[in-house]
């Protein structure tokens, strides 16, 4: 067991930071935040600071005295390809320099396009600009943990949602319109299989692969509830925001419109793969090695994320 005063560092403060913070603090321990501004709304009890991810320096800096070292680390679509090769550099710097572990919250993109159910044995496969940029990081990472530099792992989650996820396919597009009675917001077939996974899951997740050395050196998928179909999914955000589902869905022709203008739209529109064919995570590696640790139910999930929504907006 870990003693409740090792210092914990979370780099990145957003949704996936956020989760992190609340798991460590659920288990009494010491929480170093780390964004750019040194500022966030997070409890008290945290220590919040200013850090570069890319500068070695500031992230030694930031990294002292750490026993693990969470890379929670959020971009804009179109800054992963230069952005995230440095971050990744200027994390391993960090955590190498304290001899802390580095947990890495990761995506699923290196794998590309997977005709089955996704796993962590299949190859790196991406053929997109975001899935390869995100292969490249995590190769670089595990190399550097086979080269003896630092001690990682790596955590993967489909695409979330929960409190404090508002940019995500299932993000404020959907929850903020469902309480207003409006239509959601979507892109892709709504009728395929496609795995989602709740914040919290994902947070505590990696914390559990912080604390264990059986688990380093290796990718792991963390838990998802049973996975279901966006329709299904939309439809119980909005049975529990007490209206009627509606769902308007961007065309592929005008999302390919919109792309020839918006750097953005482009950067979507490659990923509209995921949700325009079954999208579905094995997620048995993790349950088997950690127990029976079930995943947030999509209700359930669904429920405290609607309550973070009906309090950010009230």
């Amino acid at each position: 067991m870990e003693n409740a005063q090792e210092q914990h560092v979370v780099i990145g403060t957003g949704p996936l930071g956020q989760a992190v913070i609340r798991e460590l603090l659920a288990r009494g321990k010491q929480v170093r935040a780390v964004n750019r501004h040194g500022q966030a709304d997070l409890p008290n009890a945290v220590e919040v600071v200013a850090g570069n991810a890319t500068d070695a320096a500031s992230m030694a800096n930031v990294c002292a005295g750490a026993t693990v070292v969470y890379g929670c680390v959020g971009l804009p679509y179109t800054d992963w390809v230069e952005g995230f090769p440095p971050v990744m550099d200027g994390l391993i710097a960090g955590a190498a320099s304290a001899e802390a572990k580095l947990v890495f919250g990761d995506n699923l993109y290196a794998y590309g396009r997977v005709n089955d159910s996704i796993h962590e044995g299949l190859p790196n496969q991406a053929h997109t600009r975001k899935g390869r940029v995100r292969a490249q990081i995590a190769e670089t990472l595990l190399q550097a943990h086979r080269d003896g530099k630092v001690r990682t792992v790596i955590g993967r989650g489909s695409d979330f949602y929960g409190p404090g996820v508002t940019n995500s396919a299932v993000g404020e597009r959907v929850m903020t319109n469902a309480l207003a009675g409006k239509a959601a917001d979507f892109i892709g077939d709504l009728d395929q299989p496609h795995t989602y996974t709740y914040i919290d899951d994902f947070g505590k997740a990696l914390v559990n692969l912080g604390e264990s050395e059986a688990a380093l050196g290796q990718i792991w998928h963390v838990p998802n509830a049973k996975t279901i179909t966006s329709r299904a999914f939309i439809k119980q955000v909005y049975a529990q925001a007490g209206n009627p589902p509606k769902v308007n869905v961007l065309p592929n022709w005008l999302l390919s419109l919109l792309a020839l203008f918006s750097p953005m739209m482009r950067e979507l529109k490659e990923m509209t793969y995921e949700f325009d064919e079954p999208f579905i995570v094995d997620d048995s590696k993790y349950t088997a090695a950690f127990g029976d640790h079930p995943a947030t139910p999509v209700e359930e999930g669904i429920r405290h994320t609607l309550e973070w929504y009906r309090a950010r907006d009230h």
